[in-house]
């Protein structure tokens, strides 16, 4: 038995894992997640365009926290939440805490259309990737299988559903691709006359970038070659096609970037979650009537001093981590007749959002930043918060490759070669009221 204090942390994302290394050694930490790797998601879109494998954005959570002899690390799923006996339930059994922190992260929304997912894969975690990378590679390949044994030419038409910088990025990078890596390497098809099409509901893409910068993103994705359509909303999404309002377009691969739920754990600390899920927490991100527990990160509804909502950003879970791990620190250290907690406030260190090659967009404080310089930016920023000196080396070099070549060196289909919309030798599955793409798109992407 021990007398130190149990921490238990839910989650070993980037607010879980800096929790975990910021706590000190007088208390006893648990760290559960339900994978037994760390994934740095802001790296994910590249895994699913092939410029990176998983194991350049990921790492054991064990080998991450190994030189914390304090810390526990579980494989396992949590299942329920015991507030009043201070108990987190997995399917394997019962763990005390004096101190819970909440951190499981936010998955994909479809606003009311969950049947809409196996038709518009998400991105939030490695497997998502694997998967988008997989659709994406498989369509040029039937289309030059289908075209070599004599059949009609297949449009391509790839269509990522949301504007914001998960969107951006895979359709700028799917455009680099399609334009540049793919256009030497098929001898039946050319990858080049690809179409790219991001649809966003509101008025500009990125809307939580200032207005020149949103105008500076389009503009830039539009000389890749990706058409952009705003103020756009999806109405249906199925097997080879896309309804906007009354319109149906042909879609040979889906991706969705469009929308965010918190994780289910989030009703099972209360009933009081928000629209996305999220969970209202006091301003030392406690849950409220429970001091003992904190929820940070994606799953919480946490508010700056202007009462304004904070982004779910890895910046914000990583400072939260932090904050919560130094307060838990003083209250285990501290003598009784201590002084209040102190609210948690978010430094803002500036936003990054990458386009395509050397084309990016950089917003810190009133300096905004576009193209090369703001790109150059983005990349050591996220080459610095990459998990290890192997990943970082690794990424840094691969990029360099890829600047210099355009090369995607983890080009690799694997699992099965089924692709929803896709009917084997008679080409795409057919959609009514299909509308054509526009001569002037098909053209341009030659330019």
């Amino acid at each position: 038995m021990t007398d130190k204090a149990r921490v238990v942390i839910v989650g070993a994302g980037f607010g879980g894992l800096n929790a975990a290394k910021t706590l000190p050694k007088t208390v006893q930490v648990t760290i559960i997640d339900r994978k037994n790797f760390h994934t740095f998601q802001p790296l994910l879109y590249q895994v699913a365009t092939a410029g990176l494998s998983p194991g350049e954005i990921a790492a054991p959570i064990r080998s991450i926290l190994r030189g914390h002899k304090n810390v526990n690390v579980l494989m396992s799923e949590v299942s329920e939440f015991d507030l009043e006996q201070q108990l987190v339930i997995t399917e394997e059994g019962q763990i005390p805490y004096d101190y819970l922190i909440v951190a499981a992260g936010a998955g994909h929304s479809y606003f009311g259309h969950d049947d809409w997912e196996v038709f518009a894969p998400g991105l939030k975690t490695i497997e998502d990737a694997l998967e988008i990378r997989r659709r994406i590679l498989l369509a040029f390949e039937l289309a030059e299988r289908q075209t070599a044994t004599g059949d009609s030419a297949v449009p391509l038409n790839f269509v990522v559903v949301g504007g914001g910088p998960t969107g951006v990025e895979l359709a700028g990078t799917l455009a680099e691709i399609s334009r540049h890596a793919l256009t030497h390497e098929f001898r039946s098809i050319d990858p080049a006359r690809t179409h790219i099409l991001l649809i966003e509901g509101g008025p500009r893409v990125l809307p939580a970038y200032a207005e020149d910068l949103s105008r500076s993103a389009e503009e830039q994705l539009k000389q890749l070659g990706v058409e952009v359509r705003t103020s756009t909303v999806v109405t249906q999404v199925e097997a080879g096609a896309v309804d906007i309002g009354h319109t149906r377009l042909p879609a040979t691969v889906v991706l969705w970037a469009a929308g965010v739920a918190a994780s289910p754990l989030g009703k099972k600390l209360t009933g009081a979650v928000d629209r996305a899920g999220r969970v209202p927490v006091e301003p030392d991100l406690s849950l409220p009537g429970h001091p003992e527990v904190f929820v940070i990160g994606d799953l919480a509804a946490a508010k700056d001093e202007t009462g304004k909502m904070l982004p779910g950003v890895a910046p914000v879970a990583i400072q939260q981590g932090k904050f919560v791990a130094k307060l838990i620190q003083q209250e285990v250290e501290a003598k009784p007749g201590t002084s209040p907690r102190p609210a948690f406030h978010y430094w803002d260190k500036g936003s990054l959002a990458t386009i395509g090659r050397a084309a990016a967009v950089a917003q810190f404080g009133k300096i905004h930043i576009s193209g090369f310089i703001a790109w150059l930016s983005w990349l050591f920023v996220h080459i610095l918060f990459l998990i290890g000196f192997r990943n970082r080396l690794l990424v840094f070099i691969q990029w360099a490759w890829s600047y210099v070549t355009y090369e995607r060196g983890a080009r690799l289909i694997t699992g099965s070669t089924y692709l929803p919309g896709w009917t084997g030798p008679d080409g795409p599955k057919k959609v009514t009221n299909e509308q054509p793409v526009p001569q002037e798109i098909s053209s341009s992407a030659h330019k």
